[in-house]
């Protein structure tokens, strides 16, 4: 498997359209249909909750429960004042960037459709040189082509409303993927690929299997905090994105050395179960798949956290896919290293025995 390519033109065509498709934090339920439609022939059951995460569960009658996750939800803005002459103001939901805002097309949910928009901005012949304000969170907004509040009512949109950026999915030389939302239905996409390659290889864990596909992870990990109750796993390896540090303008003495291309990213936290991170390690080398190496400092702030933190304690680690530009709308990840991902958990999962503590005292 080592030299074989994972990622098939059926694979990918789901990858686009799960990208394409939009799923802001609290409204991913289209995602996730999506999402558990292409995993459905690789699992046993489904297990859902009430705010929308969706598990794929491998043999479901197994005590002893492994966790493999990503998170489906993107960053999106509220629409959260309306003024009189129909111009929308806005707050994030999530980490939405407002300095890329300037010049956007956006995409407003509501209950009549989509509703299009753009962010405005003041023309450089309006603004004085020597006083140039910066885009923030208090002067961008929207501009809907409305007269007045009246018919920015009528054409569905109010306070609440939420807006999403519209840019979908390309390659860019080959072998780079572009799109919003890589961060992070490229984890929702790498765990159903694991699912898909134990299917077609016929591998038959000794332990229960839940892939899982967590929501609200932009707001604070609210969607893994509430499924880790559910399942109980007793063993939870999640993946997300990190960044590549190499562009410009990133301080790697503060941020650390990881690139595109060159590997798995794992991470070094307190939440990070030294143990089963080492049998991670271990694997890549006996598997020679290329990894990267970063520490964080109290917290990874991705959904290993909620995990590890829960159930009086779930040994935890985390696989991270580097990429340029997060929280853009063009998020960039190398195609070798998306499958690299795939191919260190698949492989770490037929390196797991059935009942394994990861104990410090054994």
């Amino acid at each position: 498997m080592a030299n074989k390519t994972i990622i098939t033109k059926k694979s990918l065509d789901f990858f686009e359209k799960y990208l394409n498709n939009a799923a802001p934090t609290g409204y991913e339920w289209e995602g996730q249909k999506l999402w558990m439609e292409y995993l459905k022939p690789y699992v046993d059951t489904f297990i859902t909750d009430t705010y929308g995460t969706a598990v794929g569960v491998i043999n479901p009658d197994a005590k002893y429960k492994v966790v493999i996750e990503g998170h489906s939800d993107e960053i999106s803005w509220y629409v959260n004042y309306i003024t009189d002459n129909g111009l929308l103001y806005v707050i994030r939901n999530g980490g939405s960037d407002h300095q890329i805002a300037p010049s956007k097309w956006v995409n407003i949910h509501t209950k009549k459709g989509i509703v299009k928009g753009v962010f405005g901005w003041p023309a450089i012949h309006t603004r004085k040189n020597d006083k140039e304000e910066s885009p923030k969170l208090d002067n961008i907004f929207i501009d809907i082509g409305a007269k007045d509040k009246e018919e920015v009512e009528k054409m569905g949109v109010h306070v609440g409303c939420v807006i999403t950026y519209p840019d979908t999915f390309q390659v860019l030389n080959g072998d780079k993927f572009v799109c919003r939302a890589i961060d992070n239905r490229a984890g929702g996409f790498m765990v159903a690929e694991v699912a898909r390659l134990l299917h077609e290889n016929k591998k038959k864990l000794p332990f229960g299997l839940y892939i899982t596909n967590s929501v609200q992870e932009e707001i604070g990990l609210r969607g893994a905090e509430m499924i880790t109750q559910t399942i109980k796993p007793n063993i939870a390896i999640v993946t997300d994105v990190c960044h590549d540090t190499t562009t410009p303008m990133i301080e790697k003495k503060t941020q650390g050395h990881t690139e595109i291309g060159a590997g798995p990213v794992i991470s070094y936290a307190p939440a990070v179960q030294n143990k089963l991170r080492e049998r991670i390690i271990e694997t890549a080398e006996a598997k020679k798949i290329p990894f990267q190496r970063m520490a964080a400092s109290r917290m990874t702030g991705t959904d290993t956290d909620a995990f590890a933190y829960s159930n009086g304690g779930v040994a935890s680690a985390l696989i991270s896919l580097p990429l340029r530009y997060m929280h853009t709308t063009v998020e960039m990840v190398h195609k070798d290293d998306v499958e690299n991902v795939i191919r260190l958990i698949y492989e770490t999962l037929l390196n797991i025995k059935e009942g394994e503590t990861f104990s410090y005292f054994d």
